[in-house]
């Protein structure tokens, strides 16, 4: 009873934090403008079964893809078997489902470890490909210290979860084979069946091997979803309601401000009464309230795989942008902005921004707003949103556009096109030919 008491307290204070941690991130990403994606549901559930649960972005890598496939699956799958080990922590049981399911549960079992045998396999060559393989696209100034580590966390973290449930088995089923009280026969272990001869043979030390790891799991599964909140791999949770709420129109179309779609509007028929702007409005982005929540949520479900970045034009060419770390300074500054809501309250002021303190100006005029980055991402982020949005604000607020977009807009105001020739002279080109 008092291992009961231990577990429940643990898992309770487990869902607590995570919950806790989980309205702070919801409260975040809600500090960004109202946006509606509401609209055409069955398309947008379609999207994200495709995308999302289907991984079908991936597959332009057929390598990682494969290898991300064991992992999410396996990780997925074999993780069903927690309810199990919830249920037999709370009441005392011992695989309580085992009887129920009867032949079902050995297949259960036999999949869950062939399963858990893939992903220690992606999991490590993921570890390789990271550490030993320079591949260029997980380098990058914006690849510092910690984000180098929360990978590296991440790919131990599973490998020790998946080793922990291994054993865990192999002790269980040897302490069947050996007829042990209160492990009754039950489940197919073809992966840590092999490990069975190395484990001892005295039941006590058995059964001390078998509660490490089904403690050392279960406790490992509760640590793991209290850090997805501080790491990238919250894209585990995120990258659904990401994908859900995708822009649907093309790529290429930019939306338009309705004030200035009213303001234009206005002026071509004097009889159109414009809605009143909110107050305290802006012309594009300057800080993450600006922006809209689905920016901020993107920012959050950023896996920073850099796939982005590896084709961007740009920064092949040795430019300072990289999209990753728009989306990677985004979230930064929005976990800083709720953080001093959380110390001063949320009229603080720490006098910074997100443009000019985390991306600077050159960033985001190097862009050439080709959308390769959108079209690279696996989870349908668009670092080009939150781009363009900077953009404007320096354009549109501060009148600081660089100074060859200043000599077309006078070009466009002056002659009706971007370029200097008068319109009467536009087709002069054609009078000899």
């Amino acid at each position: 009873m008092l291992l009961q008491i231990l577990f429940l307290l643990i898992a309770l204070a487990a869902i607590g934090f995570f919950i806790i941690n989980a309205r702070k991130i919801s409260r975040n990403i809600n500090l960004g403008r109202p946006l509606d994606r509401s609209d055409r549901p069955t398309e947008r559930t379609m999207l994200m079964l495709k995308v999302a649960f289907g991984q079908t972005k991936m597959a332009k890598r057929p390598v990682a893809f494969i290898l991300h496939l064991f992992v999410y699956v396996g990780f997925v799958i074999i993780n069903l078997e927690v309810l199990e080990i919830i249920i037999d922590g709370i009441f005392g049981t011992h695989r309580i489902f085992a009887s129920p399911l009867g032949g079902l549960y050995n297949v259960l079992i036999a999949s869950f470890e062939v399963l858990a045998a893939l992903v220690l396999f992606g999991v490590i060559t993921f570890f390789a490909r990271r550490n030993f393989l320079n591949i260029k696209r997980f380098s990058g100034v914006e690849m510092t210290k910690w984000p180098t580590s929360d990978a590296n966390i991440i790919l131990i973290a599973e490998v020790l979860l998946m080793s922990a449930f291994l054993i865990m088995n192999a002790a269980d089923y040897k302490l069947q084979l050996l007829g042990a009280a209160h492990y009754p026969v039950a489940g197919l272990f073809p992966v840590s069946g092999v490990l069975v001869p190395i484990l001892p043979d005295s039941q006590s030390a058995l059964i001390a091997i078998e509660r490490i790891c089904w403690w050392f799991h279960i406790i490992g599964i509760f640590a793991f979803l209290n850090y997805l909140p501080y790491s990238k791999h919250l894209h585990i949770i995120l990258a659904f309601p990401n994908t859900y709420y995708s822009k649907l129109e093309p790529r290429g179309v930019i939306s338009n401000m309705s004030e200035v779609t009213n303001e234009v509007k206005a002026m071509l028929d004097p009889s159109f009464v414009p809605a009143q702007a909110p107050e305290g409005g802006r012309f594009g982005a300057k800080d993450i309230n600006d922006l809209s929540w689905k920016n901020l949520l993107e920012a959050y479900t950023c896996t920073e795989c850099g796939r982005c970045t590896s084709v961007c034009p740009a920064n092949i060419t040795g430019k300072l942008l990289s999209p990753r770390k728009i989306m990677m300074d985004t979230r930064d500054r929005t976990s800083e902005v709720g953080i001093n809501i959380d110390k001063h309250g949320k009229d603080h002021n720490d006098g910074k921004s997100l443009l000019d303190t985390y991306i600077s100006r050159e960033e985001i005029w190097a862009c050439t707003s080709c959308n390769a980055c959108t079209e690279a991402c696996p989870i349908n982020i668009d670092p080009l949103a939150i781009i363009m949005e900077l953009r404007r604000y320096t354009v549109m607020e501060e009148s600081q556009a660089p100074g060859a977009l200043n000599n077309m807009f006078g070009n466009v105001e002056n002659n009706g096109a971007p370029w200097k020739y008068s319109p009467a002279d536009r087709f002069n080109w054609a009078e000899n030919n």
